[in-house]
C-alpha cells in the first residue's frame, strides 16, 4: 500500500476520522443520489469503515504514551547487555527463536531471529548513537547476504536516521526500529 494513499493515511489517523468520512459519504449519497441508489452509494463507505475499525483496534492496543516515554528513558540508561537481554526477551515473547551472535568475525549483526524457517538478522549495538548513516546498514546488508537471511532489523532507539540511510534500508529489506517502535516492542506482552 502506498504511504500516501487514503487508506494508509486513515490507518495512521485517529480512528474516529474514518467514521466521520463514512458519515460524510452516507450523507452525500442521501443528498445526491436517487432513493433507489442510496444504499449502493452509502456502501461506498464500507471499505473506509473497515479501515476505521482496524485503526481503532490498533490504537486501543497501543501502549500508553506515558509508558512509551518511560520506556525510552529506561532504554537510554541501559548498558548494552541489559538492552540486548530486553530485546531478546521481547522477540522471544513474539515467538522468535533468538540466537546471540558473538563479537568475533561478524560485528554487523548482534542477533539472529528465526520464525517459521525465516531468518532475520538484527543490528542493535548502536542503539544510543545520535545519528545513523548508511555504513552500518551496508554492513548489516552484507551480513544478511552472507547468512542468507530474508530480512534485517536495525535498531536506532534514540537517534536520528539520515534520509540516505532510510532509503538504503527500504531498498534492501531492512526495517529500522526507532523511538516509539522500540518502546512498543519492549512493552508488548
Amino acid at each position: 500500500m502506498s504511504e500516501n494513499s487514503l487508506f494508509a493515511v486513515l490507518l495512521r489517523s485517529p480512528w474516529w476520522i474514518s467514521f466521520v468520512v463514512v458519515g460524510l459519504i452516507t450523507l452525500a449519497a442521501g443528498a445526491f443520489l436517487p432513493k433507489e441508489y442510496f444504499v449502493v452509494g452509502a456502501l461506498a463507505g464500507f471499505p473506509i469503515f473497515v479501515v476505521g475499525c482496524m485503526a481503532a483496534w490498533k490504537q486501543l492496543r497501543a501502549p500508553n504514551p506515558a509508558k512509551v516515554a518511560e520506556m525510552l528513558d529506561a532504554v537510554a540508561s541501559m548498558p548494552w547487555r541489559s538492552f540486548a537481554d530486553t530485546l531478546a526477551t521481547a522477540w522471544e515473547r513474539a515467538g522468535y527463536t533468538v540466537e546471540r551472535l558473538g563479537t568475533g568475525g561478524n560485528n554487523a549483526a548482534d542477533m539472529r531471529l528465526t520464525l517459521g524457517g525465516k531468518t532475520t538478522l538484527v543490528s542493535a549495538k548502536r542503539w544510543k548513537a545520535a545519528t545513523h548513516g548508511v555504513e552500518p546498514l551496508r554492513e548489516l546488508q552484507a551480513a544478511m547476504v552472507a547468512a542468507d537471511a530474508s530480512a534485517g532489523v536495525y535498531v536506532a532507539a534514540l537517534g536520528q536516521v539520515s534520509d540516505n540511510a532510510r532509503i538504503y534500508a527500504r531498498d534492501h529489506g531492512i526495517v529500522v526500529l526507532q523511538g516509539d517502535a522500540v518502546a512498543q516492542l519492549l512493552l508488548k506482552r
